[in-house]
């Protein structure tokens, strides 16, 4: 090799050192600050290629980030429920127009810590504010409504437990307590049974509530709508099944724990309605549950599988040894399961047990010889 062509490659070597460098400096150093610049330095816990790429694609996205998606003032109610992903708020939020692209916003919010801090509720946003500005809005616990669900077939633990996420600002254990103890000041009545809780009537719904909303006023409100869903016409249809409000409520609460399927739910009355007029035991196993209440070692208040000696609990509420109703509601029914109670099937059943399948349906029969022949075969594992 001349003398030329070794001047020309260490010269050309040296170039692509300095681009080399230069370019190393831009991606590990100028992008990064420019980016903490303007959006705050990178949460702790990010992975190594989230350090890495997370700022190239928030220095990409700079303008997307800090420019409102339109024009106007048009404002629009968006609402967080408990336990939705961060990825479908994103998702959701793209749709309604409010960000550019999902996998920006995401990559903002995950940069930033936003992500963990986005709250529950009903905000109200406009494609006039920016991406950034979105996202402050959505942690903001302060200012909107919340939604608080009560879902069909949770006890008054369950409902409790999702108080820490909900944005409300009530303890489980305070509401559970009131729940047990109603206070006199809980200015709605829903039954004169006589009963000494509120399991039951605590009807499931998606509640929209002020933040700063109080033990007493969210029980009243939720009492409220018990009596807006059950009325007289409801009550009027108990009465004709030989039933208080406090018992109809008490079988409509099984009734939620042992279907799966709408559609079933007024089969499974008829059953539970024959074996009360023919003064048998109900048998069933959700009221053992009920009994047995939080079971540690699967992490829930429905054990399941039951075992023989779960089926020798003493208890008022084993309907495997005592006749009748259990003394109250095991669950919050929801109205499918109240108005099945209220209009049962007319059937000759009374016996009903899960189909093989897994498709959620049960298999009724008349006699119990009928109802052995039901059961599901036995695996070899």
């Amino acid at each position: 090799m001349n003398k030329n062509k070794k001047v020309l490659l260490l010269a050309f070597i040296a170039i692509v050192f300095i681009i080399s460098v230069l370019l190393l400096f831009w991606f590990i150093i100028y992008v990064p600050n420019q980016v903490a610049k303007e959006f705050g330095y990178p949460v702790k816990g990010l992975s190594f290629s989230q350090s890495l790429t997370f700022p190239l694609e928030l220095f990409n996205g700079k303008e997307e980030l800090l420019k409102p998606m339109g024009g106007g003032d048009a404002e629009t109610q968006f609402e967080i429920s408990t336990g939705e992903s961060v990825s479908l708020v994103c998702l959701r939020l793209e749709q309604e127009g409010l960000v550019s692209s999902v996998e920006l916003f995401r990559i903002y919010l995950i940069y930033t810590g936003l992500d963990r801090q986005i709250q529950t509720g009903i905000f109200t946003l406009s494609p006039a504010m920016s991406q950034v500005e979105i996202a402050q809005a959505l942690i903001d616990p302060l200012s909107q409504d919340i939604l608080f669900s009560i879902l069909p077939g949770w006890r008054i633990e369950e409902i409790a437990q999702t108080l820490p996420t909900s944005g409300l600002s009530i303890s489980p254990q305070a509401f559970i307590d009131m729940a047990y103890n109603p206070a006199s000041n809980i200015g709605v009545q829903v039954s004169d049974d006589g009963l000494t809780a509120l399991e039951g009537f605590l009807y499931p719904d998606a509640y929209r509530v002020p933040r700063e909303m109080g033990l007493e006023k969210l029980f009243e409100l939720v009492l409220t709508r018990f009596n807006e869903v059950v009325d007289q016409d409801l009550r009027d249809a108990f009465t004709r099944q030989g039933l208080s409000l406090g018992e109809a409520v008490t079988m409509a609460s099984i009734i939620e724990r042992e279907a799966v399927l709408d559609e079933e739910k007024p089969l499974i009355a008829s059953v539970f309605h024959n074996r009360l007029l023919d003064g048998m035991r109900l048998e069933t196993d959700p009221t053992i549950q009920y009994a047995i209440a939080y079971y540690a070692p699967l992490n829930t208040w429905w054990k399941s599988p039951l075992d023989g000696n779960d089926l020798q609990i003493e208890s008022a509420y084993n309907t495997y040894l005592n006749y009748g109703l259990p003394p109250g509601p095991i669950s919050n029914p929801s109205l499918a399961a109240l108005r099945a109670v209220a209009y049962p099937a007319e059937t000759p059943y009374y016996f009903f047990r899960a189909a093989c399948d897994g498709s959620g349906q049960h298999n009724f029969a008349v006699t119990y010889e009928e109802h052995l022949a039901n059961e599901c075969p036995k695996s070899d594992n």
